[in-house]
């Protein structure tokens, strides 16, 4: 598993485990892929337009998270947190079962419920994000 990156960006970006690429490359069964994009509650409040993008990779075959990324305020914090569960090994069911600390942008990891998309083994993949 990769080291957590965390890039000193405006906006600030942060990865932790495999890159979609790297999944793809090294995976043998297919990659679950869950995105999703938001304007977080405090910049709503603000006025602010300032969207966070995250993803999550997950192994078919074992449903262990394998990758995370997040791009966007408070990205490091959150992403520490994402990677001691990595290095535990967690699971995509315990993720969606954890409660989620509600309002924060870190809640999202854990509410993901709908597929992106499912990147065949050994297939290119479609995005970069």
């Amino acid at each position: 598993m990769s080291l957590l990156f965390s890039g000193c960006s405006i906006p600030p970006l942060s990865v932790v485990g495999l890159s979609e690429q790297q999944a793809i490359e090294e995976c043998k069964s297919d990659i679950l892929v869950y995105t999703s994009s938001f304007n977080p509650m405090k910049n709503t409040v603000s006025g602010r337009q300032e969207k966070t993008v995250m993803k999550l990779l997950v192994d078919s075959e074992t449903d262990k998270v394998i990758g995370a990324s997040m791009c966007g305020p408070d990205a490091a914090e959150i992403m520490q947190g994402i990677a001691i569960a990595l290095k535990c090994g967690a699971t995509k069911a315990q993720f969606d079962s954890t409660v989620g600390i509600h309002p924060s942008s870190a809640e999202e990891f854990v509410t993901m419920r709908t597929l992106t998309r499912r990147v065949t083994a050994g297939a290119k993949p479609k995005t970069n994000l």
